[in-house]
């Protein structure tokens, strides 16, 4: 009885706002009233399947909502084939999870999925299905209460933009059963796509042009991304009801978190871009909402590639509670790349604020490519060219700019629009592939900023052993021609094999990795998301302080490869001797400070009132 009480009152707070949601982007017609009222239903069948465990696990959310925002959190992030072969394989990795300190892992699409390219495993053709070479449904949510039962999160992908054309809603579409046409933008001939394409950019164009792709009847589908990935037409509320089902669904086999990927196309509209468009916060909202009724413990990352004010714009206690922190990330590699620091201290001073409730995922690379997402304005302020700089990026780290440490690969290289991405794994990007004496404390570095910055740091699991760019990709047809495989490497047997050795490269990364992972996590400065920018008055010295309740951290990174200087006036407006945390050294007040090539100091003062800002 307790919890059908439970369930009327998350319904009864959250129904007007669902109600008003629903409203807004379907209209009210009777055809529609019927879709909501049997939305409702679902909500109420959904709630009556979920776990007494899982049920659970929504009221203590619920009495600590800010749960996420701890500075304990750590993710990792992997392919369940290449990591672990399947989820036998990552369920007999937990205690390899909890020795790294894991409270947060992804797993990155493992529904059924065509046989051949596969988008990575984004072209979905059942989200109810695992694809049978990593397991079963049954296996996932097994997985998912002992991950919980060792406090880690399970995370996975809600490819929610676009199905595979295997999905048999597709399927059902080509055969023109009329419940499921409009399931997809699907038109008979070239006019409505001539007309969408007249706004709309080309997102994979070494894959096909446009926005559409033609069918073998001669009728053409929107497909952003891959051919074989079809828009799902979110004008149709049976398509939101149908997407809701799949939701709870997976929230109900235990997923905590779910990554809402490709949020910025979810919503079409002719005339405009096709990108974050306001109806498209419509419906993440309302997914939201549907969650707080009927799973609420279940949170939304989104997923947004897009220019910084349009990233923030979906970051919202009501619409994703995380989000992805793409800018970030381009600009550790910048910073890698030029050995200054003046765009990230930038963004870190005036990007990093979040409204509260919510928090970034920081990550210094994916499995996805490198795209240099920072603003055209930004750069111009420092007396940046964006274009020519981000070319110059694109050389750096693909081979095309001489003296370069990096071994990366080019990824949907556009000729017309100058556009090229960079692909690879950390170590590669980072020297450690070209033999570069500092690849190790490059690496160290870069993950530095993510530890230090608040929110949830995100580890692609290998990285932790310094793994290194996998080109056997090229040998294998079907994913040849996508540089981002040499990224996604398998499981580094070798690597894991050394990282007890210190003198080796995977057991220096790995034992650099554990002491920044371990004062992190007793470092209560570094949880939430407050960040107060500090200038080093030194262009190589990336500098910010994380307050809180009665001391604060300064946190000191060393981008040059010489050693670098930070003077004493600099500091002398910090209180006190400070204590530096890695090392445990104490550093006297005022005195000046000299950081080795790459070297990352978090310097612990008491008494924020009286910091330098």
């Amino acid at each position: 009885m307790l919890d059908r009480l439970d369930f009327d009152r998350r319904r009864d707070q959250h129904l007007p706002r669902l109600s008003g949601l629903f409203q807004a982007l379907y209209g009210s017609d009777v055809a529609t009233q019927d879709q909501f009222l049997q939305l409702l239903g679902d909500l109420e069948q959904s709630w009556s399947e979920r776990s007494e465990a899982l049920r659970a696990l929504d009221t203590q959310r619920e009495l600590a909502p800010d749960w996420f925002q701890s500075n304990r959190m750590l993710g990792g992030v992997c392919y369940v084939d290449r990591f672990a072969g399947g989820l036998a394989g990552i369920r007999s990795r937990i205690p390899y999870f909890v020795e790294l300190g894991l409270s947060y892992i992804h797993l990155m699409p493992l529904y059924a999925a065509p046989s051949a390219n596969s988008d990575g495993g984004y072209a979905v053709s059942s989200y109810r299905e695992v694809n049978p070479a990593l397991g079963t449904m049954d296996e996932l949510a097994a997985l998912a209460a002992e991950l919980r039962a060792n406090g880690i999160s399970l995370v996975l992908d809600f490819v929610f933009n676009h199905t595979s054309n295997e999905h048999e809603w597709a399927q059902k579409a080509l055969a023109r059963d009329p419940a499921f046409e409009n399931f997809y933008f699907i038109y008979p001939d070239r006019e409505q796509p001539d007309a969408f394409e007249q706004t709309t950019r080309e997102i994979f164009p070494d894959d096909h042009p446009g926005s559409f792709v033609q069918l073998e009847d001669g009728r053409w589908v929107w497909s952003t991304f891959y051919h074989f990935q079809w828009d799902l037409n979110y004008r149709n509320p049976a398509v939101f009801r149908a997407m809701v089902g799949e939701l709870l669904f997976l929230a109900n086999q235990g997923i905590e978190i779910l990554r809402m990927d490709a949020v910025a196309f979810i919503w079409k509209q002719l005339g405009t871009a096709c990108e974050n468009l306001p109806e498209a916060h419509l419906l993440l909202q309302a997914f939201n909402a549907v969650a707080r009724i009927a799973a609420p413990s279940l949170l939304f990352k989104s997923e947004a590639i897009v220019h910084p004010d349009a990233i923030i714009e979906y970051v919202d206690p009501e619409e994703c509670q995380l989000s992805y922190n793409p800018l970030q990330m381009a600009l550790i590699w910048n910073t890698l790349a030029t050995r200054e620091v003046g765009l990230l201290a930038q963004a870190l001073t005036e990007r990093h604020a979040l409204p509260a409730g919510t928090a970034w995922v920081n990550y210094v690379r994916s499995h996805d490519d490198i795209g240099w997402t920072f603003a055209d304005e930004d750069a111009a302020r420092l007396g940046i060219d964006a274009a020519g700089h981000r070319r110059f990026l694109s050389d750096f780290y693909t081979g095309g700019f001489a003296g370069s440490f990096a071994r990366g690969l080019p990824f949907q290289e556009n000729p017309r629009t100058g556009d090229r991405r960079v692909a690879g794994s950390t170590a590669s990007l980072a020297g450690l592939e070209a033999g570069d004496p500092l690849a190790v404390a490059r690496i160290l570095a870069a993950h530095a900023v993510i530890m230090s910055t608040g929110g949830i740091p995100l580890l692609y699991l290998g990285d932790e052993v310094g793994q290194l760019n996998d080109y056997s990709f090229r040998d294998d047809a079907a994913i040849a021609g996508d540089a981002r495989w040499a990224g996604r490497p398998w499981f580094p047997l070798d690597s894991y094999a050394q990282r007890g050795e210190a003198t080796s490269s995977p057991g220096g990364v790995f034992h650099g990795m554990r002491r920044l992972i371990q004062v992190r996590r007793a470092t209560t400065e570094f949880a939430g998301n407050a960040l107060i920018g500090f200038d080093t008055k030194n262009p190589h010295v990336l500098g910010f302080l994380r307050p809180g309740p009665d001391t604060q951290v300064l946190v000191l990174i060393n981008f040059a490869d010489t050693a670098q200087q930070i003077a004493a006036e600099v500091l002398s407006g910090m209180n006190g001797d400070a204590t530096e945390l890695l090392s445990g050294r104490r550093h006297p007040h005022a005195a000046e400070l000299l950081l080795a090539p790459m070297a990352v100091v978090w310097l612990r003062y008491s008494d924020a009132e009286h910091a330098q800002a």
